[in-house]
């Protein structure tokens, strides 16, 4: 129980600076692909303590990025991440939303990889200005109009810094090598296909993910063994057609609007399959250009999902056939992009089981759940996929924390008290994979 009661110690030490930290990541937020501030502090951060750091195209696959900002927005970004103090060094490396950072430490003995997962992106959401919402009272409140911390990834940023800090320091105690992986884009699951696709966890033994709240809403509460990932896939299918003057000659156009609604209805058509969940949605679908002309343009926003990746495969395909199908019917052309995506999948049993071990003997959790079902998508299950399928065990949790509103919800907040509980956790159970012995 040594090192647990060191890690304690730590963790305790420093709640004011993980309660600081957080809220300077708050006030400061950015959407995927534009970390370049949250980025370059976490690059700066790992390599004061010892790490060897990835960035840019080292830890970014630049041609497995989806649903990239236009170049004007990711410009953008990076002038403001400058100008709110990020290293101008670092923010040119990652130039084209390459935000992706990775840490690496190797301890004094051999032993396995170990990996941890932290996301850092926000959300497209004005935060409220409700004066009794918590962040506007203690003044750490967003300074960017339609971003938002409203999932929690501010706090998962503070953890993983914290957790590299103090393994760091745990130097002649531990072996092996650990990994930290600082991921851009997990909102719309656009971000961790890129870093997987570089090869940043194909030699990860164990791997690690975490997020606060979800299904877990009281401070104090754990889920160790999260099933049920669903596989995703996001589109969108652009439609052009031809205009024409809908009352002298409707005969000369070709209706990319009537091809786009087909196409939505008979989406939601696909049979649901036999072997799993499967679902479909169309979220939006924007078309025509005014009430007398032939409506020559048209843009769906659909996805689909799996509780396995085969599944979703099949969800995929039936749908792009659909789509092409409709526009063949009124002769116009159709543009199918993939804009984001994740893998299926469920935490390894035997990982989950350790993690159950190590929650109970920290002593600082008061209900430890079984199996969760996670019943939506996190594309950690890229990452999850790409390491249970060499043989390595990956394992994500949900860590409990009461919220002032749901995730995504511009009144969103976290109990701050979950931060050391988080970083507790993971130090704990990543120094005890971290052996010879493993």
């Amino acid at each position: 129980m040594e090192i647990l009661n060191e890690i304690i110690a730590k963790v305790d030490a420093m709640k004011d600076d993980l309660i600081k930290q957080r809220r300077d990541i708050h006030r400061h937020p950015e959407t995927g692909w534009t970390e370049f501030r949250t980025a370059s502090l976490v690059a700066e951060k790992l390599s004061s303590y010892g790490y060897e750091v990835l960035v840019g195209e080292k830890a970014v696959k630049k041609d497995a990025m989806m649903g990239l900002p236009s170049d004007e927005a990711l410009r953008n970004a990076q002038k403001r991440a400058v100008s709110e103090g990020a290293n101008p060094d670092l923010v040119e490396k990652m130039t084209g939303g390459l935000t992706g950072v990775v840490g690496i430490f190797h301890f004094a003995k051999p032993g396995p990889v170990v990996a941890l997962r932290c996301d850092m992106d926000c959300n497209d959401v004005t935060e409220t200005s409700d004066e009794k919402h918590f962040p506007n009272q203690q003044g750490f409140s967003s300074t960017h109009e339609k971003e938002m911390h409203a999932c929690g990834h501010d706090g998962h940023t503070t953890v993983g810094l914290a957790v590299a800090k103090i393994l760091s320091e745990m130097k002649d105690e531990l072996a092996g090598t650990f990994k930290i992986i600082f991921q851009p884009a997990e909102e719309g699951v656009r971000g961790a296909h890129a870093m997987a696709e570089n090869g940043v966890v194909d030699d990860v033994d164990y791997l690690l993910g975490a997020h606060f709240g979800f299904k877990m809403k009281h401070t104090g509460d754990i889920a160790c063994d999260v099933t049920g990932f669903l596989a995703t896939t996001k589109f969108d299918a652009t439609f052009t057609g031809k205009p024409a003057h809908a009352g002298a000659a409707p005969e000369e156009g070709r209706n990319a609007l009537l091809a786009a609604a087909c196409a939505a209805l008979n989406l939601h058509a696909i049979p649901r399959h036999s072997a799993g969940v499967s679902r479909i949605n169309v979220g939006k679908l924007i078309a025509g250009s005014g009430r007398n002309v032939v409506g020559d343009k048209a843009l769906i926003q659909l996805e689909t999902r799996g509780s396995t990746t085969e599944i979703n495969k099949f969800m995929e395909d039936e749908a792009a056939r659909i789509l092409n199908a409709a526009a063949a019917m009124y002769g116009v052309d159709v543009e199918i992009k993939k804009v984001g995506g994740a893998a299926g999948g469920s935490n390894s049993p035997e990982l989950a089981a350790f993690l159950k071990d190590k929650a109970k003997e920290i002593g600082i959790f008061k209900n430890i759940v079984g199996e969760c079902d996670f019943g939506a998508s996190e594309d950690f299950s890229y990452f999850m996929e790409k390491v249970q399928s060499h043989g390595g065990q990956a394992a994500y949790m949900m860590v409990g924390a009461e919220l002032a509103a749901g995730h995504h919800d511009s009144h969103f907040n976290f109990d701050e008290t979950a931060l050391a509980h988080s970083a507790k956790m993971m130090c704990y159970s990543l120094s005890q994979l971290l052996t010879s012995k493993k």
